[in-house]
């Protein structure tokens, strides 16, 4: 019998090399290595000691990857059942409680953690818009932003679909870099203090 589990690997870092098990593609779409390690480049000097958030969970991948270069507390929300049961299980394989896996609504979960947290980073990773009854999903993506904004919130990147024009500044968030791989940008926001 053929095993079709698909994984990857923790690119750098503590727990560098270190097996990640992702979810069926029919249910998620985990961030491409070439997009993962450019944006922990990007953000390698400033990373420690940050809260980070990974809005739309898939595998965890993104919250491990950020655990494993510093970040002093990280969290997955997934809100698929199937897809949390395997972040549940990546999570638990680092040992570790300073990581936490959360099946929720991201929608709701992602303020309340805000609320109870400082210096945070929000990675937003959510369905591409093609997918079926996600056409809307950026604009719920900015709603969440704008009813959730704060203070603590020290960097916010999204990952979405290159043909998706990402303002250039709203509800108070300013992007200052954006890199394109194809199909897939990554755009960079500040929150104007």
């Amino acid at each position: 019998m053929k095993n079709n589990t698909l994984f990857t690997t923790i690119s750098s870092g503590k727990f560098k090399g270190k097996k990640v098990f992702l979810p069926s593609l029919e249910t998620t779409r985990s961030t491409k290595n070439i997009v993962k390690n450019s944006f922990f480049n990007t953000i390698q000097n400033e990373i420690y000691g940050k809260t980070f958030i990974e809005v739309f969970g898939g595998s965890a991948l993104m919250a491990m990857e950020a655990l494993s270069n510093g970040a002093s507390k990280t969290y997955a929300i997934e809100i698929d059942k199937n897809a949390y049961n395997l972040t549940k299980k990546n999570v638990s394989s680092l040992n570790c409680d300073d990581i936490k896996s959360i099946n929720a609504d991201t929608f709701k979960a992602t303020p309340k953690i805000i609320k109870e947290n400082s210096d945070i980073i929000l990675y937003i990773d959510p369905p591409f818009d093609i997918r079926d009854g996600f056409n809307d999903i950026y604009d719920r993506v900015w709603d969440m932003l704008r009813n959730s904004k704060s203070s603590d919130i020290y960097l916010v990147v999204m990952e979405h679909i290159s043909s998706y024009a990402a303002p250039e500044a709203k509800f108070g968030y300013t992007k200052f870099k954006s890199r394109t791989f194809g199909k897939t940008t990554l755009s960079y926001y500040q929150l104007e203090q």
